[in-house]
């Protein structure tokens, strides 16, 4: 099986090295215009791209990662919110279980739908423990997983949480706020989380400025996704 995505998180890990992925949901995408969205995905600092969202009605998946992949030369990593969301064009995917959440379906049903259909790919699968956080707003995540984020002030339990993922061997944990939320990962919470597992930590939902992505990195992010704030302005990292 390859790794060779995640012995790169690993390694960027090790030399502190911070990373930086775009998020982008297919339902949002006009492929009339990705050129230009790639030109400025390309003029940034993104390390990885990642593709997927809650719903993704359209079915252009395939077709935006082969149109990507023409001009960029960025990893692509599928970020899905259920099985059909699966594209073999893409270099790996997050094999994603919602642990903040008690919703049978989002820790393990969908990925047993999701493990015959990953066999027959060449994606790189990457077991990730994610924890919805909560940021002020209910998120589509909250509303479509039907499950409740864990509480902001409540870092142990989050901490808690994303070391019993960590034991059930996960290879990465990924705290989420949410697209679009009004808040975004507490600092604390990040520094403690980042503190107590030993495997690459996520951030992402709510960071609105590059200020809010340096703020997660210098309290112990080692990749932080972008989504809303680079769709409602793709010369977000020029600002």
């Amino acid at each position: 099986m390859k790794q060779k995505i995640y012995s790169q998180l690993l390694q960027a890990k090790l030399e502190n090295k911070k990373l930086l992925a775009i998020l982008l949901d297919p339902d949002k995408i006009v492929l009339e215009n990705i050129a230009e969205l790639i030109s400025k995905i390309n003029q940034s600092p993104a390390t990885h791209i990642f593709i997927g969202g809650s719903h993704v009605e359209n079915n252009i998946i395939n077709e935006l990662i082969i149109a990507i992949k023409q001009e960029c030369l960025l990893p692509i990593v599928l970020f899905p919110g259920n099985p059909s969301q699966i594209s073999n064009e893409a270099d790996a995917i997050l094999f994603l279980s919602l642990l903040s959440g008690r919703n049978p379906d989002y820790l393990i049903e969908h990925q047993v739908k999701a493990a015959p259909i990953l066999k027959q790919t060449q994606l790189e699968i990457i077991s990730t423990g994610y924890l919805l956080i909560e940021s002020g707003t209910e998120t589509a995540v909250e509303r479509i997983s039907k499950t409740k984020p864990l509480d902001r002030n409540n870092t142990d339990l989050v901490l808690a949480t994303a070391q019993a993922g960590e034991m059930l061997g996960n290879k990465l944990i990924y705290l989420e706020a949410g697209s679009g939320a009004k808040q975004a990962v507490p600092l604390q919470m990040i520094k403690k989380v980042s503190k107590n597992i030993e495997i690459p930590l996520l951030i992402g939902g709510g960071i609105i400025d590059l200020q809010g992505i340096q703020n997660a990195y210098d309290s112990g992010a080692d990749l932080v996704i972008i989504g809303t704030a680079f769709e409602k302005d793709n010369n977000f990292f020029n600002t």
